[in-house]
């Protein structure tokens, strides 16, 4: 498989990218290292079947032959989305829009993660 992981240098991308290689993908990952974070892709970075693309998805992308896309892109914590509310709107509804796109160019499915903080605040925190 070719699967894209936007966000692909953050906790959780970072970790998905690990996992898809492991099965046997060939994974994109695509970071503006806004929030993400070389260090979580530093054991990937000279892995064969990974590649990384440093851009910010508010721009169109140009992706072609992809089976997959796992949109994880966007601050996740409070402190992080707080800091450039619009930043993160942008990267959540253009962002979108562009891997949609993609998604259509390439006939590829499209899994569109979230965070916890779309319920609101917990009464306790894990």
């Amino acid at each position: 498989m070719k699967t894209v992981v936007t966000g692909g240098a953050g906790f959780l991308g970072s970790n998905l990218c690990a996992n898809l290689i492991a099965r046997g993908d060939d994974v994109l990952c695509i970071d503006d290292f806004s929030t993400g974070s070389v260090r979580n892709i530093v054991e990937l970075k000279h892995h064969q079947r990974f590649s990384i693309l440093r851009q910010d998805i508010t721009t169109p992308l140009a992706l072609s032959e992809v089976d997959q896309i796992y949109h994880f892109a966007c601050p996740a914590s409070p402190v992080q989305y707080q800091r450039n509310p619009v930043k993160t709107i942008k990267t959540n509804v253009y962002g979108s829009i562009h891997i949609l796109e993609s998604a259509l160019d390439t006939a590829a499915r499209v899994l569109q993660a979230s965070t916890s903080e779309v319920y609101g605040d917990p009464d306790v925190h894990p």
